[in-house]
């Protein structure tokens, strides 16, 4: 019990005690701009994941509509092969 009550006890100063992460201030204060072509970049990307996700829902929508659809009156004839 008393390792557990010391366990808790230096996790808890720990976090007590913890500061931020000193960061440097260089980089703060830049602007960084795209460019049309990083642009166009990112909007090829962009269209490519969502041109793959159309098959997806398709498949997913045929699961779905398969699954929900039963078929009850449906008979089957099974023949011996002796």
């Amino acid at each position: 019990m008393k390792t557990l009550s010391t366990v808790f006890s230096t996790a808890a100063l720990t976090l007590l005690t913890a500061t931020g992460a000193l960061a440097s201030s260089a980089a703060t204060n830049k602007v960084f701009v795209s460019g049309p072509l990083i642009l166009l970049f990112l909007g090829f990307c962009a269209l490519v994941v969502v041109i793959q996700c159309i098959p997806a829902i398709m498949m997913l929508y045929g699961m779905i509509k398969g699954a929900l659809s039963a078929r009850k009156d449906e008979i089957v004839e099974v023949k011996n092969s002796k």
